[in-house]
């Protein structure tokens, strides 16, 4: 009688569940986790593109304004020539260091003569790191009416 009663407790013992987490479910959480953390980084990067875009847009504006102001101050015509050195890059232009791309850093090229209204007075020769040239980095033709 004294062994039935040692065998029933150990059947007892032996269904009795241990507190934790199976492999299986370590490895649903550490792929979630994963998921996550890939989700993350990918909007990540192209907030930055998005940033770095609105960035460029904005500094080709700025080169445009001071083009305009040449223009304006100088009474020189539409076709008239352009000095890089009168509107960027120097202590005596309008904008004495000269802007660089957010993305490359490259230097943004003027156009050799004043330009018309609603044509772009700068461009971005910006490359990009797959090789082709990035077409976002330029203003829209319907935001540039007014430039």
């Amino acid at each position: 009688m004294n062994n039935v009663n040692n065998t029933m407790k150990m059947n007892k013992t032996a269904t009795k569940l241990k507190p934790g987490m199976t492999l299986i479910e370590i490895t649903v959480v550490i792929l979630v986790l994963l998921t996550l953390i890939a989700v993350l980084f990918i909007g990540a990067n192209i907030y930055k593109k998005g940033a770095n875009r609105a960035a460029c847009i904005l500094n080709i504006r700025n080169i445009h304004q001071a083009v305009r102001a040449d223009q304006n101050l100088t009474k020189k015509n539409v076709g008239d020539t352009l000095a890089q050195a009168t509107i960027m890059g120097t202590a005596d232009s309008y904008i004495e260091v000269s802007p660089t791309c957010p993305t490359d850093g490259i230097v943004y090229s003027l156009e050799g003569t004043y330009p018309a209204t609603g044509t772009v007075a700068a461009t971005c020769t910006n490359n990009g790191s797959e090789g082709t040239t990035i077409t976002d980095h330029v203003p829209d033709a319907s935001d540039t009416t007014g430039w």
